[in-house]
């Protein structure tokens, strides 16, 4: 039975990867910073194939925890998903050293050390997959350290295939675009937010959590085997089109 960690499990895309990765015989290490909302995630699973560590990833201690736990229980490693990440960036100018330091903690030093940790006990086969996100592919507004950390964790991706690809281990990228999960509902009433996202997505949806976890869960397949290297982008086509809906091209103008 194959072995998969997932960061930042207990909710949104990462509970939506843990699942799907189990449904498909899986046995999962779900991780995350709230012990009642892991055993939510459990209580889903329902079976002898979940196991989960609550653990701040920027703790010291946290990928020998993390690593400890997969190897304890199950006895091997085949996926690491980093998935674990925080919102509400601010602008460069808008940036003070203690919230850059935490969105570089959170999102490329933690997913490093873990995926440093993690390899070592990794075999032909297995696969690194990184949750970075349409920031790091084009410019965002108001971005900042958010599309710092997730361009980062990009290159980190394409060192580690080069690096690892020929012992067998891959490392991919999946970027999604603007995902309905609670981290992004609360902004979806801001209209401006709301339709730059809408309006300029040339498909008739937002991105579900259930997509970003189906190319995970591709990626993670015989399937997707021979994919290295790669950032596979879930948006819709926002991030490679100039697509304006109608709504967005007879719309009146007004100047700022």
């Amino acid at each position: 039975m194959q072995v998969a960690i997932v960061t930042g499990a207990s909710s949104g895309i990462g509970f939506a990867c843990a699942t799907t990765l189990a449904e498909q015989g899986m046995a999962v290490l779900g991780t995350g910073r709230d012990p009642d909302r892991l055993a939510e995630l459990e209580n889903t699973v329902g079976s002898d194939r979940i196991a989960t560590v609550a653990v701040d990833l920027t703790d010291d201690d946290a990928p020998q925890r993390i690593v400890g736990a997969a190897l304890q229980r199950w006895g091997r490693i085949d996926f690491l998903i980093n998935n674990a990440g925080i919102g509400s960036p601010k602008p460069l100018h808008e940036t003070d050293d203690e919230t850059l330091d935490r969105f570089l903690a959170v999102m490329l030093r933690a997913p490093f050390r873990l995926a440093r940790d993690a390899i070592a006990h990794m075999g032909p086969g297995s696969a690194i997959i990184n949750i970075t996100s349409t920031f790091a592919v084009v410019g965002g507004l108001r971005g900042g350290a958010y599309s710092a950390a997730k361009g980062g964790l990009t290159a980190l991706t394409t060192h580690i295939a080069c690096q690892y690809g020929a012992l067998g281990i891959r490392c991919n990228a999946v970027a999604p675009g603007v995902t309905l999960t609670p981290m992004v509902a609360a902004r979806l009433d801001d209209e401006r937010f709301r339709k730059i996202n809408t309006e300029m997505t040339p498909h008739q949806r937002l991105g579900r959590v259930e997509d970003v976890a189906a190319t995970v869960a591709f990626l993670c397949s015989d399937g997707g085997s021979f994919i290295n290297g790669q950032t596979i982008v879930v948006d819709g086509g926002w991030s490679s089109t100039k697509y304006l809906s109608d709504v967005a091209l007879n719309s009146r103008w007004i100047s700022p």
